[in-house]
């Protein structure tokens, strides 16, 4: 089974090009066409995803998300939701690989099966990359107008943070 895996892609490629040539379609023309859109879709989203790079790096080494962390924490408590989980409640709206970095520490310092980590679970798999997911899939087809996406991508991910300790400690126990 381990091998079939290995087989998958060639053969899903194969099949594609058996089907074009069957067809008698260019293959080999369409495949350039394809390549070249990619190429300027790519260039196109460069500097947003350099934006986005940068800022995630700055509000790391800055210590900002450190600080807002400590200024966010009394409200936390009051929710119910773990100290320890408020950078990674800040950091996945932005970044979804620096998210998975706090997410390991959590589990790294807390245990996987503690409340903060059962936790930390629960954000990470119910928010979404907010700001990454607006600034490049609205970029790349083209929207400038975001009025009402981003206010309601956000407000999800608030619900979220304002349910995930409510729901570890109904579902699995635990907590304060």
């Amino acid at each position: 089974m381990d091998r079939a895996g290995l087989y998958a892609a060639p053969l899903f490629v194969g099949v594609i090009l058996l089907f074009g040539l069957c067809r008698r379609a260019p293959v080999f023309d369409a495949f350039t066409a394809g390549a070249k859109e990619g190429l300027r879709s790519c260039v196109s989203l460069l500097p947003t995803l350099v934006g986005l790079v940068m800022g995630v790096s700055m509000l790391s080494a800055s210590g900002a998300l450190e600080l807002a962390a400590s200024l966010l924490a009394p409200a936390a408590r009051a929710i119910g939701l773990p100290e320890e989980v408020i950078p990674l409640a800040l950091m996945k709206p932005i970044s979804g690989s620096g998210a998975t970095a706090l997410l390991s520490e959590i589990f790294h310092s807390q245990g996987a099966d503690s409340f903060a980590g059962r936790v930390a679970s629960v954000l990470a798999g119910s928010t979404e990359t907010t700001l990454y997911c607006v600034a490049v899939y609205f970029g790349a087809v083209g929207i400038g107008k975001k009025n009402h996406a981003l206010p309601a991508a956000l407000a999800g991910d608030l619900a979220a943070c304002l349910c995930a300790g409510w729901t570890v400690r109904l579902f699995l126990g635990g907590g304060a």
